[in-house]
């Protein structure tokens, strides 16, 4: 299944075995994910991948020049430092056990919140080819993220910190922030949740790292 989710891996988990049954057929008719139909789910949105705070990700919006109906995810797994470092949790063919994951599942960043970029060609949940066919950007994302993509022309190369972003602004697909304010909802590989503030930057590749041996105290 060429550029399937995690959050399409997730649906069996969410009560949304239908949907990833057919996900499976028809990946099993056509491996391209682009072709609607058969892959429907490409334009249907799914409530768990969707943050209230922004109204884009809760109905298919139509994307591109022939306004394509697609569906998005509000939450990006974390690769680490962004690519083509594999240090996170996520990354492209990743099957990282809790074994490998030394620096601790509590203090070690699996999913972090980022909107939809500003037209709608980053953040689909069903599949996506990201940046370089690697994720990155579609479901996937670093806490030090680099542009390279054509989608990003006219924004700075990078690295990208955590800070505060806008959905009217391209740029911003390239770091995790949220419509709340003053910081962002994260995932931990322990399965806790925490809205982390933007003071947390300095310390953001200590935490996206799954073995780096760092230090890090998460700011009040």
């Amino acid at each position: 299944m060429p550029f399937v989710s995690w959050c399409a891996r997730l649906l069996s988990y969410l009560e949304q075995e239908t949907l990833w049954s057919q996900a499976v057929q028809v990946y099993k008719e056509d491996r391209d994910f682009l072709n609607v139909p058969p892959h429907t789910g490409l334009k249907t949105p799914v409530r768990h991948f969707s943050c209230p705070a922004d109204a884009r990700v809760r109905t298919a919006q139509p994307v591109g020049k022939q306004k394509v109906l697609r569906a998005f995810t509000s939450y990006l797994g974390v690769n680490g430092y962004g690519s083509p470092y594999t240090n996170g949790v996520f990354y492209l063919d990743s099957r990282t056990p809790l074994s490998e994951i030394t620096d601790g599942t509590s203090n070690t960043l699996a999913v972090g919140e980022r909107p939809p970029s500003h037209d709608l060609i980053f953040g689909w949940w069903y599949a996506g080819w990201g940046q370089d066919k690697d994720g990155e950007g579609d479901m996937l994302l670093g806490a030090r993220t680099k542009n390279r993509s054509e989608y990003g022309r006219g924004c700075p190369d990078g690295p990208y910190d955590f800070k505060p972003g806008s959905f009217d602004n391209q740029c911003d697909a390239f770091h995790f922030w949220s419509p709340h304010s003053g910081g962002a909802n994260f995932l931990f590989a322990d399965g806790s949740v925490r809205f982390l503030r933007y003071s947390a930057n300095p310390i953001m590749p200590a935490l996206v790292s799954r073995a780096g041996g760092e230090a890090a105290t998460i700011p009040d």
